[in-house]
């Protein structure tokens, strides 16, 4: 969250994702099945604007009431839902969609207020353009003349690539081809927005806590929103898809992370259709033993966590230093590459997840890159594949490392202390003092995230010593928490020398989905990942990241062969994973042991997008007892056969439509 949703502090997304565990395709014949579903959410909506928002926080809210063009299916291929057909011009660069007639937009009280027009796409991306949406970096630099209009050298929306040819005709037209394109339309700052609404409701549209504050065209009503209490959908009657909606109501209660095993008792209870279970807890043996047939692990998710590091901190109202000598040898280590290794291959990561997964099942959350090393893959190599051949470049250090998820590539305390001794001389060398105090913020009511962050100051400080490093932890309350990091305003709010609060979950299937973000001129990004929103600081000049831009640049470039367009952004992530700047350590989501309700392979399936798994119910069928271990192992068989079939049929399907 972007993420597409700029994810919530670790500690509590992990658990946010309610149905992972259930993405594809079994019908269940549970004449009991129950229609309600229940589960947690972790952050409230600073806004229920989606045009505007890239926060996890406003999609789970928002994504199962608007549809755009297009939604994912059971087997992760895009599937039209407002875009009744399309096509796309031989050279790429125009795509022309049938809008489905006869879609209404409704109230929250499911009453008709228009119909979808291809009018209301054009107005939707006009809103996103003047509100500068978190998310306009999918689209200013795709959709012609956008980036001019964003930049204010034109006033004439009319000029940019997005026209209503007619009521149910609407038209895009790129700057450069984008094999993906159709893959973005599943995120919010491509969905429809009706004018007369908007207007209407004036400074009140899209309001945090109020429902009546938007119109709805998709298959769930929002009917209440309560801050730090819960969030209520119904089922949207009037729906044009309606059969595929299986559930009356959903409810997702607000979850601050302080009561772990309030999970499995609500589950239990029949209040939640889902619980995600965690080993280190105090109640976990029992209910292992309870739910001994029934406990699963989900599939690792798309999403990626990790530690940014702040390279040009300003405030310091959370800190243990006490004097600037402190404060100028922290910011000089963290500018320095060596000094920000050493804390990489200090970083145990197998003992960081086992504090959320328990000992035998840490490494099956460890994520290595920032981009999932099996996102794509070209040449009968994985991403991952790709980035360890380009890694040789860069040092002896990362010869023979290998990025696959499911195992720590990184913790190696010889490395640690050798890229270690190599910063201490250059750092010295400068006037720096050790030991380097490094402030890191936690949640003080989300358990397992603080222990997550106290392992990771264990491991750091046992490799390092405490006479060169000393992690200090500041535990704040959750509203403080996101007010330095998720919803620091700026550059200058993000108090902190290091932040497991970030968090990335892909918008489309390409590399640059990932690596985009972290380009010096995506401020709204970069200072949530990196501290700074001046991509022309010294603190940026220093580190280097401008040759990251050119790599990602270069790659973005490349839209004709597949393979090459793949290589180039390896190269990127090389880059980046040597520069240490934002060091990955978990999925955000999947790979977690839960208990559920939801009929395996039900739900819809996509590793990109604002119609995933973790928050859009449509599709997702309940059964009356929980699932047990051999029934998800035996629908996963069954899911990944038909899936390899249906993505075959789906690449040919494309073919077709090309005009």
């Amino acid at each position: 969250m972007k993420k597409s949703r700029i994810l919530a502090v670790a500690g509590v997304v992990l658990l946010a994702s309610a149905t992972l565990a259930a993405c594809g395709s079994s019908k269940s014949s549970d004449a009991e099945a129950p229609k309600a579903y229940g589960y947690v959410y972790s952050a409230d909506p600073e806004t229920l604007d989606y045009l505007i928002s890239g926060k996890s926080s406003t999609k789970i809210v928002t994504s199962n009431g608007i549809d755009g063009l297009f939604t994912n299916d059971k087997y992760g291929d895009i599937t039209p839902a407002m875009a009744e057909d399309w096509s796309v011009s031989q050279d790429g660069l125009t795509y022309t969609y049938k809008i489905r007639k006869g879609v209404k937009w409704y109230t929250s009280d499911g009453e008709e207020y228009a119909e979808v027009t291809a009018n209301d796409f054009v107005n939707g991306l006009k809103h996103a353009a003047d509100k500068k949406s978190e998310a306009l970096y999918l689209a200013q630099d795709s959709v012609k003349g956008l980036a001019d209009y964003v930049s204010g050298k034109t006033t004439d929306f009319s000029t940019v690539g997005v026209k209503a040819l007619d009521d149910y005709t609407l038209q895009y037209t790129l700057n450069q081809p984008e094999p993906y394109w159709n893959s973005k339309m599943s995120y919010g700052i491509f969905w429809p927005l009706n004018a007369e609404f908007e207007k209407s409701q004036g400074e009140n549209f899209a309001k945090a806590t109020d429902p009546t504050s938007l119109l709805y065209n998709g298959p769930f009503l929002l009917k209440a929103l309560t801050a730090k209490s819960s969030i209520e959908f119904v089922k949207n009657a009037n729906y044009w898809d309606k059969d595929n909606v299986h559930l009356d109501t959903v409810n997702l209660a607000f979850y601050d992370g302080s009561d772990q095993e309030s999970l499995e008792r609500n589950f239990t209870s029949g209040a939640y259709s889902f619980a995600r279970l965690f080993p280190t807890s105090s109640n976990y043996s029992k209910v292992e033993e309870t739910y001994k047939d029934n406990i699963y692990y989900t599939p690792a998710g798309s999403s990626t966590f990790g530690i940014g590091v702040n390279i040009d901190r300003q405030g310091y109202k959370y800190t243990s230093k006490t004097t600037d000598e402190e404060k100028t040898s922290t910011k000089k280590a963290l500018l320095n590459k060596d000094f920000r290794k050493a804390l990489n291959f200090a970083l145990d990561r197998n003992s960081y997840s086992a504090q959320v997964n328990g000992k035998d099942a840490a490494a099956l959350a460890i994520r290595n890159l920032f981009v999932k090393p099996d996102f794509v893959s070209a040449d009968g190599k994985t991403f991952g594949d790709m980035v360890a051949e380009k890694m040789a470049s860069y040092g002896d250090e990362w010869k023979d490392v290998k990025f696959a998820d499911g195992q720590d590539a990184f913790y190696n305390a010889d490395k640690a202390k050798a890229e270690f001794a190599k910063a201490k001389t250059a750092l010295e060398a400068e006037g720096v003092k050790f030991p380097i105090h490094l402030d890191i913020p936690v949640d003080q009511t989300t358990k397992s995230y603080i222990a997550r962050i106290q392992s990771l100051k264990q491991s750091v400080e046992t490799v390092l010593g405490t006479d060169n490093v000393v992690i200090d932890i500041q535990q704040v309350s959750k509203d403080e928490l996101n007010n330095i990091t998720y919803y620091a305003p700026n550059a200058a709010a993000e108090d902190w020398d290091l932040s497991g609060a970030v968090g990335w979950s892909p918008d489309y299937q390409d590399p640059s989905t990932y690596l985009d973000i972290l380009k010096t001129t995506n401020k709204a990004n970069t200072k949530s990942y990196m501290g700074y929103d001046n991509p022309d600081s010294a603190a940026v000049q220093q580190v280097g990241l401008k040759e990251y831009d050119k790599l990602v640049d270069e790659a973005s470039k490349e839209t004709k062969d597949l393979n090459k367009r793949y290589e180039k952004y390896a190269a990127a992530q090389a880059w980046l994973t040597d520069s240490s700047l934002f060091m990955p350590t978990m999925t955000g989501a999947g790979a977690a042991p839960v208990i559920s309700r939801v009929v395996p392979f039900t739900a819809t399936y996509a590793q990109s997008g604002d119609k995933g798994s973790d928050i859009y119910f449509k599709y997702l069928q309940l059964q009356s007892k929980p699932v047990t271990k051999k029934q998800y192992e035996e629908a996963r068989e069954k899911w990944l056969k038909e899936k390899a079939e249906a993505n075959e049929k789906a690449q040919k399907e494309l073919a077709s439509h090309v005009k």
